[in-house]
């Protein structure tokens, strides 16, 4: 396949390749530096921060899996991308996307218990249950993945090579087949509405009961105790499925609605966006990891 860019931009492209350079620089920097510190700081091992690691992680998954090709369309140096390749770039991004809403879904129940059931916070939540959730959340987007894969292998390909986008994404791969895409079109729809979509309303229902609670708090400062634990977190969340699931949607209903241009662009956001801004909100909204910082600078 050759990839397009952003179609209707291509005087532009170096310009736009300058802004999402510097973001994947942040997102690589920010993630290591707070995976580093959660691993090699002992004090840094309550579940609450693991996950913290797990998130890192995934953004870097996510930005790597992505970025690099994009960057290489936009300055002109690579455009071309082998069918195998190509399928390997959206299995490793889509999954990588997966698990980090299985992570962020994971946070809010951290939260929840820790707000709602703060005595049983440390024998509900170990570093059991975190290894549990990373396995899980990353099975899960295997599981979620796997058939669209396939059935992209099984589609008949005619000749038709130019994907308007930066890297490889399900939908927009199906559409340069000559075979009946429908079951595409069903699963992608169904692998939305059953991943990132059910996971923020869990998320929802998780925050509904932990405002329940923080009303109930006698006095103020514990209730802005209790919601500022809940700050970066719901930072986090609005950052991560705004972009993502307006690009899911506009790519599936509002195609004659939604400039190509605008989709793609951001498609792009949300892969580096959120990566590079997750560590700066928790950095600055943790007092734990600011202060490691600090003693680290």
């Amino acid at each position: 396949f050759v990839l397009l860019g952003v179609p209707g931009m291509e005087s532009l492209h170096a310009w736009l390749a300058g802004p999402v350079c510097l973001l994947y620089m942040a997102a690589l920097a920010g993630n290591a530096l707070l995976l580093g510190l959660v691993a090699a700081d002992k004090t840094l091992r309550a579940p609450m921060y693991q996950l913290l690691g797990l998130l890192a992680a995934a953004d870097l998954v996510l930005a790597t899996s992505t970025v690099p090709k994009a960057l290489a369309v936009l300055w002109g140096l690579s455009a071309e991308i082998s069918f195998t390749a190509c399928l390997t770039q959206l299995f490793v991004a889509h999954v990588a996307f997966i698990a980090e809403s299985s992570v962020l879904l994971a946070m809010a129940v951290d939260r929840y218990v820790a707000i709602c059931q703060p005595l049983r916070y440390g024998a509900l939540l170990t570093q059991r249950v975190v290894g549990i959730v990373a396995v899980a959340a990353v099975t899960r987007g295997a599981c979620v993945m796997a058939p669209p894969v396939a059935l992209l292998q099984r589609l008949p390909y005619c000749g038709q090579r130019e994907l308007p986008h930066t890297y490889c994404e399900h939908m927009g791969v199906a559409r340069l087949a000559c075979g009946d895409t429908r079951p595409n079109v069903w699963y992608g729809l169904a692998t939305t509405l059953l991943s990132p979509v059910l996971d923020l309303g869990l998320i929802a229902t998780s925050y509904a009961f932990i405002l329940r609670a923080v009303c109930r708090l006698p006095s103020h400062g514990a209730r802005c105790k209790a919601l500022g634990t809940c700050g970066a977190h719901a930072s986090v969340i609005t950052l991560f499925y705004t972009p993502a699931l307006f690009s899911f949607l506009a790519h599936r209903f509002g195609r004659h609605t939604v400039p190509s241009h605008i989709h793609i662009l951001l498609a792009n956001l949300y892969v580096v966006v959120p990566p590079a801004l997750n560590p700066v909100v928790y950095g600055v909204r943790t007092q734990q990891i600011a202060q490691r910082l600090r003693n680290l600078l």
